[in-house]
C-alpha cells in the first residue's frame, strides 16, 4: 500500500514538473517568435526589453495563461516582408494588429495556422498580391482590416465560409472585377470603396451606406446609380424622334460656329504672347539670382535642367568646379557619384528655407540625392571646413546624413540623403480637404519621439552644440514615417539677415540673433513643434502666404481658461481612450515652450517623456471605430 501511495505522489510530481516545463517552454517559443519579428521587420522601432525573461512585459504584448494571445504592433515604423514561418507559431493568437506601418510583400502562408485568430488589422500598410486563399480558411475570424493596401485581384464568393465575420474593410486597394454576393450573418461594417470594382451590387449588400462603394467607377446599384439605363435611352430616343431637322441643323450650325469662334480667339491670344515676348530680351544671364530661383520654383521638374544650371556653376567656367574643387564626402561609403555627375543631374526646386534652396537631383545612375545650396557664407573657408565636418561626423538614426559638401568662393553645396515623404509641415498643413488621410495619434507620437531622439543626439556631441532651426518643415519623413531631423548645424555659417520671418514661430525669445542658439532655445522650439503635432495649427509665419498664430500663448489662454479640448486637433479627437496621453504630451509642450530658459527640461527629459506616452498610448491601443460584433470577445479583443 506505501509502495503505491509512493509511486502515486512520484507520478504527481513528475506531471506538475512537465506541466510547468510545457508552460514555459510554450511561452519562450513565444519569446523567440517575437524576437524573429523584431528581427525581421521591427529593427530598433520596437519599444521591448529583450533583457525581461517573459515578454508579457513588452509593449503591445498582450499573455494569457502564460500565453502570446495580442500582438499590438501599430504605426511603429515597421518595414519590409512578414517573415514565413514565424507568426503561425504563435498558437493561441486572437488579435493580431500591424495597423499603419510600411509592410510589404504578401502574406506569410502560415497565418492560417491561427486557428484562434479572431482579430486581423492589417490596414495601411503595403501589402501586394491578390488576397490570399488560406484566410477563408480562417473560420473564427470575427474582424478582418485590409484596408488601405495595395491587393488585387477579385474579391473572392469564398468570403461566405467565414460565417462569423462582422467586420470586413477592403476599400483603398486595387480589387477588380464583380462583388460576390456576400451572404454573412453578422456582418456589420462592410467598406469596398476606392477600388477598380464593377458590376452591380449584390442583393444582400444593398442597405450598406453609399460611402462603402464611392469611388468605383463602374459600380452600380443599390445605394449607387441604377444599373438600369434602358429608360434612359428609350426616353432619349423618343426625344431625338420628336427633333425636326431644321432644329438638328441648327445645333450643327452653331456648334460650327462656336468652334470658329474659339479657334479665332486662340489666334489672338497667341499672336499676343508672341509680341509681348519679342519686345523682352531674354537675357537670362541679367535676371538676379533670387529672381531665377523664384521663377523656377514655378516650373515642372522638366524645365528645371541639370544641378549645374539651377545652381550657376557651370556658366562660372569649368576650371573653378574640376582640379582642386571637388565633392568631399564623409566616412567610409560608395561615393557613386562625383562632383560632374553631380552637376549632370536633372534638378527640381523642393523648396526655398531659412538658409538656402534645396533641389532633388536625380543622378544618371539612378540615384536620387538632396542638394543644399547654401545662401551667402559668413565664416572663413576654414571655419567653414571645420563646422562642416564636425556636422558630417553626426550618425544618428534620426538624423538626415549629410553625404558630401562643395566649397568654392561662389557657391556651397551640400549633399543629403532625399526623404521621399517630404516634411511634417507638408503632412500637417497639405490637403486638409475632403480627400486627406488624417494623421492618426500614434504615428504624431512616433515621429515627436524620433525627432527628440535626433536634437538630443545634436546636444549630446558638446554643451554649445545646438540645431538652430528647429521647425516642422525640418523634420522630414521616411516611407514609414519615421522622423529624421535636417538643417542641423547651419545657423552659424550664414549672415545674419538671410533668416527670413517665418522661423520668429519657432524662436525662443531670449533669441536676437539666430547664429547664437543654445540648446534651451532649442528645447523651446521643439515645443512649439509638439504644440504645432498636438493642435494642427502653424506657428506664427510658419507657412508661406498664410499667417500662422502665437501658440504658446494661444494654447496657454484656452488652457487657463480650462477649455483644454479645445486645443487638439479634430482629427486627434476620434481617439477617446488616449486622452490622458494627449494633455500630458500638452503639458510636456507647454513646459518645453517656458518663457524662462531655466524653466525648460533638457532634450534628454523631454525625448524619455515622449517615450513613456508612446508606451501608454501602445499599450492602450484605441479601438479606431471597430465596433465588437461579437458578443462572447472579451475586453480587450476590440482594440485594433
Amino acid at each position: 500500500m506505501s509502495h503505491s501511495r509512493s509511486f502515486s505522489g512520484a507520478a504527481a510530481v513528475f506531471f506538475l514538473i512537465c506541466f510547468f516545463t510545457a508552460g514555459y517552454s510554450d511561452l519562450a517559443a513565444d519569446k523567440t517568435v517575437l524576437l524573429a519579428l523584431r528581427s525581421a521587420v521591427g529593427g530598433r522601432t520596437l519599444l521591448w526589453n529583450t533583457s525581461e525573461p517573459s515578454p508579457c512585459k513588452w509593449v503591445g504584448v498582450y499573455c494569457q495563461s502564460d500565453r502570446v494571445v495580442e500582438l499590438h504592433i501599430p504605426g511603429m515604423g515597421l518595414s519590409g516582408k512578414l517573415p514565413e514561418n514565424t507568426l503561425g507559431n504563435l498558437t493561441q493568437l486572437n488579435t493580431l494588429s500591424l495597423r499603419y506601418n510600411a509592410l510589404s510583400g504578401s502574406l506569410p502562408l502560415d497565418l492560417s495556422t491561427l486557428s484562434n485568430l479572431r482579430n486581423l488589422y492589417l490596414q495601411s500598410n503595403l501589402f501586394s498580391g491578390e488576397i490570399p486563399s488560406f484566410i477563408f480558411s480562417m473560420k473564427n475570424l470575427v474582424r478582418l482590416n485590409l484596408a488601405s493596401n495595395n491587393f488585387s485581384g477579385e474579391i473572392s464568393s469564398d468570403f461566405n465560409k467565414l460565417n462569423r465575420l462582422g467586420t470586413l474593410y477592403l476599400e483603398k486597394n486595387r480589387l477588380s472585377g464583380e462583388i460576390p454576393n456576400l451572404d454573412l450573418p453578422v456582418l456589420v461594417q462592410f467598406n469596398v470603396s476606392d477600388n477598380l470594382l464593377s458590376g452591380e451590387i449584390p442583393a444582400k449588400l444593398k442597405s450598406k451606406p453609399r460611402s462603402a462603394f464611392v469611388g468605383n467607377a463602374a459600380l452600380c446599384g443599390g445605394p449607387l446609380k441604377s444599373c438600369d439605363g434602358s429608360e434612359d435611352k428609350k426616353s432619349e430616343d423618343k426625344k431625338s424622334d420628336k427633333l425636326s431637322g431644321g432644329a438638328i441643323a441648327g445645333i450643327v450650325v452653331g456648334c460650327v460656329v462656336a468652334l470658329l469662334v474659339i479657334l479665332l480667339i486662340l489666334f489672338f491670344v497667341c499672336c499676343r504672347k508672341r509680341s509681348k515676348k519679342e519686345e523682352v530680351k531674354p537675357d537670362v544671364r541679367a535676371v538676379k539670382e533670387s529672381e531665377a530661383v523664384e521663377i523656377r520654383t514655378e516650373k515642372p521638374v522638366e524645365s528645371e535642367g541639370n544641378l549645374g544650371h539651377a545652381v550657376d556653376l557651370k556658366d562660372k567656367g569649368e576650371a573653378k568646379v574640376s582640379g582642386a574643387k571637388k565633392l568631399v564626402f564623409f566616412g567610409v561609403q560608395e561615393k557613386g557619384f562625383d562632383l560632374e555627375g553631380l552637376l549632370r543631374a536633372s534638378a527640381e526646386v523642393l523648396g526655398k528655407g531659412t538658409f538656402g534652396t534645396a533641389y532633388k537631383a536625380v543622378l544618371e545612375t539612378g540615384v536620387v540625392v538632396a542638394v543644399k545650396r547654401l545662401r551667402e557664407v559668413a565664416v572663413s573657408e576654414k571655419e567653414y571646413r571645420e563646422k562642416i565636418e564636425g556636422v558630417g561626423k553626426m550618425d544618428h538614426e534620426n538624423l538626415v546624413r549629410l553625404r558630401a559638401y562643395f566649397y568654392s568662393a561662389d557657391e556651397n553645396l551640400l549633399v543629403y540623403d532625399y526623404m521621399t515623404m517630404g516634411s511634417l509641415s507638408a503632412l500637417l498643413h497639405g490637403n486638409r480637404g475632403a480627400g486627406r488621410t488624417p494623421l492618426n495619434w500614434e504615428t504624431r507620437t512616433a515621429i515627436a519621439l524620433g525627432a527628440a531622439r535626433g536634437i538630443a543626439y545634436i546636444h549630446s556631441q558638446g554643451s554649445t552644440v545646438s540645431h538652430g532651426n528647429i521647425k516642422s518643415s525640418n523634420v522630414l519623413l521616411t516611407t514609414s514615417y519615421e522622423a529624421r531631423v535636417s538643417d542641423f548645424g547651419l545657423a552659424q555659417l550664414v549672415g545674419r539677415n538671410n533668416s527670413p520671418n517665418r522661423l520668429d514661430g519657432y524662436r525662443a525669445p531670449e533669441v536676437t540673433d539666430h547664429r547664437k542658439v543654445s540648446q534651451k532655445a532649442d528645447v523651446y522650439s521643439f515645443g512649439v513643434l509638439l504644440l504645432e503635432l498636438l493642435t494642427g495649427k502653424a506657428p506664427t509665419h510658419a507657412l508661406l502666404n498664410e499667417e500662422g498664430v502665437d501658440l504658446p500663448r494661444w494654447v496657454q489662454s484656452v488652457v487657463r481658461e480650462e477649455w483644454t479640448a479645445e486645443v487638439f486637433d479634430l482629427e486627434l479627437l476620434r481617439y477617446q481612450n488616449v486622452e490622458e496621453d494627449m494633455v500630458q504630451l500638452l503639458q510636456l509642450a507647454i513646459d518645453c515652450s517656458a518663457q524662462y530658459p531655466d524653466k525648460r527640461p533638457s532634450m534628454n527629459e523631454v525625448s524619455q517623456r515622449i517615450q513613456e506616452l508612446c508606451v501608454s498610448s501602445s499599450q492602450q491601443d484605441p479601438q479606431n471605430d471597430i465596433i465588437d460584433t461579437d458578443s462572447n470577445a472579451p475586453p480587450s479583443s476590440g482594440a485594433v
